[in-house]
């Protein structure tokens, strides 16, 4: 048992493989289409993400100052960099899924128009704070976070600038998070 939750990937190919089967299971009374599929990466991709900028706001960031000089190196050399990597690219990729959901359903125009009604005009505003979350992540965060970790080359007034720049980013996101999810698990648009 140790061996297999101990290797993240084979505990992750099953997962897949019983999500699959359950799928074909369920498939009479829960159609396989590309609206299930991406609601359920969707969600996959969300959790990750918010996930993960919840554990950096409540615990990476407020951790760090308790941290020995000599062990900060652990976390700003490879916790860091991997918890970002993942953290950007499931920002990406809820925003691509729940954005095909819109689309596949109809309300795509509408919602990021404020030109629907209800709760299409709700999920618009949801997906409004989510864009402009992954736009915090991609273009404020991760740039600060670069020059902040040594991933790329900074002085250290640069490395100074950038991490106020970045912390703000995130309280942000921590802050649009609650209306965010709010709207989109509210407005339960087919």
């Amino acid at each position: 048992m140790a061996k297999l939750f101990g290797n993240l990937h084979l505990v992750l190919a099953i997962g897949l493989i019983a999500a699959i089967a359950l799928m074909i299971a369920f498939a009479p009374s829960a159609p396989i289409d590309i609206n299930s599929i991406s609601r359920w990466l969707h969600l996959f991709f969300g959790v990750l993400w918010i996930g993960l900028l919840y554990y950096l706001n409540f615990v990476q960031v407020p951790t760090m100052p308790a941290i020995p000089a000599e062990q900060k190196g652990a976390i700003s050399g490879h916790i860091a960099p991997k918890v970002l990597f993942f953290f950007r690219w499931a920002a990406a990729l809820t925003v691509l899924t729940g954005l095909t959901i819109a689309m596949v359903s109809g309300y795509l125009v509408e919602a990021l128009t404020f030109s629907g009604e209800g709760s299409v005009l709700l999920i618009g505003v949801g997906m409004w704070l989510a864009l402009l979350m992954a736009f915090n992540v991609w273009f404020i965060i991760w740039p600060a976070q670069k020059k902040i970790l040594g991933i790329v080359e900074a002085s250290d007034e640069a490395k100074a600038a950038a991490a106020p720049r970045a912390l703000i980013a995130s309280r942000l996101n921590t802050l649009l998070s609650l209306p965010m999810m709010w709207a989109m698990v509210t407005a339960n648009l087919g």
